[in-house]
């Protein structure tokens, strides 16, 4: 059976090596007692969302209470290459739907793009809501997947701030994909950046030498003067594959064969 994996803030976790014992306290402790029904003697793993991993079997638990004796601690580095997806918004929870797969798949970050033709609107209160929903999506997927990193939800963007983050992205080194049905590059041939290694702590955004970010469109799709402006500031269209895609699955898609591409699936 899987091990489960719950989240522990990085305070927690800071004095976690072999042979102590950590507590998980709040909302997380009462998921793993009350839900998953998580008992002593089970084996466990808890991350910080930043890549530490311990392993371990809980000794105790109460309602808002976790105690677990750590037998393994590990730390797993950032990849070599950053994958971003910068998703429309849309609706229907498509748009979630598209964060929670490539969650699975591994994206590292995602931003959330307020474009020409997409029908959900964040403004006013919507903005914070609509983040702190795609956050919890990110974090309960995963958990679900099983991973020591928790992808980052940035600000919502417009187009206008979104073509001066693929300048600043390309004139860095990284490289930025829109995913366009009538694009005559295949996702295949783009061109991606070298894989030297990134620290933790880099820039935000899409500033990174090794970022590879994918731009997808709403439901209507990405205008034309939304993919000459993404194009002037040099980012690559590219066609997926033959068929047209949701907007919730073109992104986990291009993700999906960007990683065999960059070694991350190897």
């Amino acid at each position: 059976m899987t091990t489960a994996v719950f989240h522990a803030d990085a305070r927690t976790l800071a004095t976690a090596t072999p042979g102590a014992v950590v507590t998980v306290r709040g909302e997380e402790a009462r998921h793993a007692t009350t839900v998953r029904r998580m008992r002593a003697g089970e084996a466990i793993e808890l991350v910080d969302g930043a890549g530490v991993r311990v392993a371990g079997t809980v000794t105790a638990t109460a309602r808002d209470e976790l105690t677990v004796a750590v037998t393994d601690v590990t730390r797993e580095p950032p990849p070599a290459v950053r994958l971003v997806l910068v998703q429309a918004l849309a609706k229907g929870g498509r748009d979630e739907q598209a964060v929670e797969t490539a969650t699975e798949l591994g994206v590292d970050a995602v931003v959330p793009w307020q474009a020409s033709r997409s029908v959900s609107v964040w403004s006013g209160p919507k903005v914070d809501k609509g983040r702190r929903r795609w956050e919890a999506v990110t974090l309960a997927a995963a958990k679900q997947s099983r991973r020591a990193w928790v992808p980052s939800v940035h600000e919502l963007v417009d187009t206008r701030a979104l073509v001066a983050g693929v300048a600043s992205a390309v004139a860095a080194g990284g490289a930025v994909l829109v995913l366009h049905e009538q694009a005559a590059t295949p996702l295949a041939g783009a061109v991606l950046p070298g894989t030297g290694h990134v620290a933790p702590g880099g820039e935000a955004g899409l500033a990174r030498p090794t970022d590879v970010a994918v731009v997808v469109g709403p439901e209507g799709g990405i205008t034309d003067d939304e993919v000459a402006a993404l194009t002037a500031a040099g980012a690559q269209p590219v066609l997926v594959g033959p068929h047209v895609l949701r907007t919730s699955t073109a992104g986990p898609a291009a993700l999906a064969v960007l990683s065999q591409r960059l070694g991350r699936w190897g």
